[in-house]
């Protein structure tokens, strides 16, 4: 058997499991390399930051 998943926001999910003080709060996700956005709640996305945008923008 074989699953593909798909989740919204799944590292900013993954870890308000672990941190729930940080639902409804703006979170965000960046890569490890160059500091871009990989990951967005849905309050971030409201703000108009794009996904892949560098964080010094």
């Amino acid at each position: 058997m074989i699953a593909v998943l798909d989740c919204n926001n799944f590292f900013v999910s993954c870890e308000r499991v672990f941190r729930p003080e940080l639902n409804n709060k703006p979170v965000a996700v960046l890569s490890n390399n160059d500091g871009c956005f990989v990951a967005r709640s849905n309050e971030v996305k409201a703000l108009g930051i794009p996904m892949g945008a560098p964080l010094f923008e």
